[in-house]
């Protein structure tokens, strides 16, 4: 879709449910006024020295703080700047390119542009950020190849952004500012893009869904973000795949995976396509759980865009997401305990877990535009997901404060022995169908966009579970004393018609003041309430300076419940389950300035989040389960800094430290005092930290050159995030005093580009056939650290209980080379 000029600043300043519409439609009546000053347009085409349209290139009027970029046709239109300007034009891999103009008043101005090519390398990770009107922060996905991740997934760069805190490495999962994993939206050429519902353990868990070799564009943001987004309450996640500049065929290989992108553009049309895998078996055995393991995760992606003559184009778009994991376990040993008691559990298994995700996405999006400065879009999408979960699984287990074993023998030490059963027979299929319309329109000095959508979720759960134990003996099902809990047996067919929509508009008050309004609206056929959330924000430069900016947004989101939502614990769903509410104040400052020998920029950013009608829930690593007959309110409140510079040319490192609080009072809740034959009190427990109550989260991406040879480089990435809370499966929240122990993980990562100009000695073949040619050495929890990602629960003999620790990969190394074809 081409898309017209917009002012730099785009955010949200969200007020209450019940700020005044007057307001808003007089500060939008007025970005529509005239201004004395006499003010002309300008428009243009950007190519590359080769004839090529490039898209995405980045155009700036500095003295009217306008910025915009070229579509997909390579155009550009800027409306409402003074006579005498000067633009930059900058897009990555290309020379920047900065005129200074004198416009004729009253009339259109053409002026084109051809952008070089930069040589440099892409296979080191690049996050920036650029003074923009929203909370959206900018990722580079092309600095992502050089990145040390385990799971394989871009998500796992978004885990570095302030705000942001995870505590599994195998996992593209994150939670954003107290919110957990459902709270978090993620789109794709505005195509909204929904999730696995079963996914509980991060081992589980296939490739995230972004493809970096084939993304041009992402933002993401912590919250703020505007009314154009859709409703949940905590990130955004904003993915473009665009026109690509010339063929390009890249491919990677290495012991976690592969993965083969092709680019291919034509005049009128172009092509995108991704292949995917990762491999799971050499992380998952040197686990605490020795077995056999067998894993296969696959990601195809294919987008077409044709033009169809010069106002109107069509795109498609499909995915095809597919997870499976085969586990044979054999026996396991775990140590936990303190330093003044060290306990040891052994377990022998019979049996076999096998979970299976399939996810399937169509999009179909039409564009028509009317004019430079008027747009339509329709976009339609089906996503099919089809899940299954099976578990049969017998472990005979023992522990003790020293060595022994399922010998059945006598052991002074020994604490207890018995038997547990899981049993899972799950099956979820749900489609959900998607249609919306959206129209832009630039003016002079705004830009108004809105929206509408239908959406449609059909789901059919088949739930049969239970656990059962005997911790008296080694027992099979069938006899000895078993006890059965978390008994769900249910079966649900499901169809919610949701209807939203928004309006936006954004406009420059003046040079130095950007600001922005807008509001959404939203219906579901299953709560069957209407939902308003008005959103403001504002950004200010004082003094005219490029180096301060000031960033002011608040406003009202609601989450209408999806299927897990509404489904409690024992399966059955809550007809009276309401939408969840926030209410958020943020502000930030970004500064630039020089230091440590380099440019920097500190970011910093404080919030206030007032949460009501919130669905208490539970986490068991990746697994969210939700009391969904309940309701508590509660708040969030935190402050996130950040600094960044290049201390090595090209070569981005990142300082970031968050503090966060979130908790929730559960309406009704109470316990009784004393035992039996004891009387007791009724005690409510108030306020309770929240399962995501994690108070600091340190992150350090540290990337570096060697002096003599700047062509080898190393990617250092040090993550901490505190304690959690957590409790047993099914306990009630007030139950929840145990603490998952802080999150400490260091990766690190070598590379060499053998295409690189820096090179003292480029081969002939490489020159001649490769853009870059690179090798990668990398380890994987450098220091070994024992991160838990969730807990087994056993009882003695004395009915004493224990949280036995399900640890997380231990150190590995990784070798990949990545390369990718010179264009002809």
């Amino acid at each position: 879709m081409k898309r017209s000029s917009q002012p730099f600043f785009r955010q949200g300043f969200y007020s209450q449910a019940g700020f005044s519409f007057i307001l808003f439609f007089n500060l939008f009546l007025c970005s529509l006024l005239s201004f004395a000053q006499e003010f002309s347009s300008i428009k243009g085409t950007v190519r590359s020295s080769r004839g090529e349209l490039l898209s995405g290139v980045t155009v700036l009027a500095t003295k009217s703080r306008i910025i915009t970029q070229t579509d997909d046709e390579g155009a550009y239109l800027i409306n409402s700047v003074p006579l005498n300007i000067t633009l930059t034009f900058s897009r990555l891999g290309y020379k920047a390119v900065t005129i200074d103009l004198g416009l004729l008043p009253s009339r259109e101005n053409i002026q084109d542009i051809i952008l070089s090519p930069e040589v440099q390398s892409l296979d080191e990770i690049n996050i920036t950020e650029k003074f923009s009107g929203s909370n959206f922060k900018l990722v580079e996905p092309a600095k992502f190849s050089a990145y040390p991740s385990v799971s394989g997934s871009f998500e796992s760069l978004i885990k570095n952004m302030p705000g942001v805190s995870a505590n599994n490495e195998l996992s593209s999962q994150y939670s954003v500012r107290g919110g957990n994993f459902d709270e978090n939206l993620l789109y794709l050429n505005d195509i909204e893009i929904f999730r696995p519902l079963s996914i509980s353990k991060g081992q589980q868990e296939s490739l995230g869904f972004i493809n970096p070799d084939m993304a041009s564009n992402v933002r993401f943001s912590a919250g703020g973000f505007e009314a154009r987004y859709g409703d949940k309450l905590s990130s955004v996640l904003d993915v473009r795949y665009s026109r690509p500049d010339s063929f390009s065929v890249k491919a990677s290989a290495g012991f976690l995976g592969s993965s083969a992108t092709l680019k291919l553009p034509f005049k009128g049309s172009y092509v995108l396509a991704g292949v995917r895998n990762k491999r799971n078996q050499d992380l998952l055995e040197r686990q605490n759980l020795r077995g056999n393991y067998k894993s296969k995760f696959l990601d195809y992606q294919l987008l077409y865009k044709q033009d169809i003559g010069t106002k109107f184009n069509v795109s498609l778009f499909g995915n095809y997401n597919t997870g499976e994991l085969d586990v044979v376990p054999g026996e396991r040993e775990t140590e936990f305990g303190t330093s003044d008691e060290v306990l040891k559990l052994y377990v022998n298994y019979d049996g076999l877990e096998a979970t299976k995700y399939k996810t399937g996405v169509a999009a179909i999006t039409f564009a028509y535009n009317f004019s430079n400065s008027s747009a339509i879009k329709w976009i339609s999408s089906v996503t099919g997901l089809k899940e299954s979960e099976d578990t049969k699984l017998l472990g005979w287990y023992s522990f003790d404060e020293r060595d022994g074993g399922l010998d059945g023998g006598s052991n002074p030490s020994l604490l207890g022995r018995g038997s547990q059963y899981d049993f899972t027979e799950n099956r979820v299929k749900s489609v959900i169908y998607n249609s919306e319309l959206r129209i832009y329109k630039q003016y002079k000095r705004s830009f108004l966009e809105m929206g509408a959508r239908f959406q449609n979720d059909q789901i059919r759960d088949n739930i049969n579970e239970y656990v059962a134990l005997d911790s008296t003996s080694f027992s099979s099902p069938g006899g000895g004393n078993w006890i059965y809990s978390d008994i769900i047996d249910d079966e649900t067919d499901i169809s919610i018609n949701r209807i939203n929509g928004f309006l936006q508009n954004t406009f420059s008050l003046n040079p130095y003041l950007t600001f922005a309004a807008g509001i959404r609206a939203n219906y579901n056929s299953f709560t069957k309430e209407t939902l308003i959330s008005p959103r403001l924000s504002f950004m200010y430069y004082p003094g005219n300076s490029e180096r301060f900016l000031l960033r002011f947004s608040g406003g009202s989101y609601v989450q209408p419940p999806h299927y897990k939502e509404l489904r409690n614990y024992d399966g059955s769903l809550n007809p009276r389950a309401k939408s969840q509410r926030s209410f958020q104040l943020l502000s930030g400052a970004d500064y630039k300035f020089n230091g440590l020998g380099t440019k920097l920029k500190f970011t910093s950013e404080v919030y206030y989040k007032f949460l009501s009608r919130l669905t208490p829930y539970k986490t068991d690593d990746l697994k969210v389960r939700y009391f969904s007959d309940q309701e508590s309110k509660g708040y969030a409140a935190g402050a996130d800094f950040s600094l960044s510079g290049n201390f090595a040319r090209d070569l981005e490192s990142t300082f970031r430290l968050s503090y966060m609080k979130t908790e929730e009072d559960i309406k009704d809740d109470f316990y009784l005092t004393g035992g039996p034959g004891i009387p007791g009190a009724a005690v409510r427990p108030g306020y309770l930290k929240r399962p995501t109550d994690q108070r600091i989260n340190l992150g350090i991406l540290f990337q570096d050159r060697l002096l003599q040879n700047p062509t080898y480089k190393v990617h250092l990435n040090l993550l901490f995030a505190s304690a959690l809370p957590t409790g047993p499966a099914g306990s009630q929240r007030y139950q929840d005093v145990f603490k998952i122990p802080a999150y400490k993980r260091v990766d690190i990562g070598f590379s060499k580009d053998f295409a690189d100009q820096d090179s003292r000695r480029i081969p002939a073949f490489i020159k001649k056939y490769f853009q870059s040619l690179s090798a990668h050495a990398e380890i994987f929890n450098l220091l070994n650290n024992k991160n838990t990602a969730s807990y087994l629960w056993l009882k003695d003999a004395r009915s004493v209980q224990y949280a036995v620790p399900n640890y997380l990969t231990f150190r590995k190394f990784n070798f990949r080379i990545i390369a990718e074809l010179k264009s002809r």
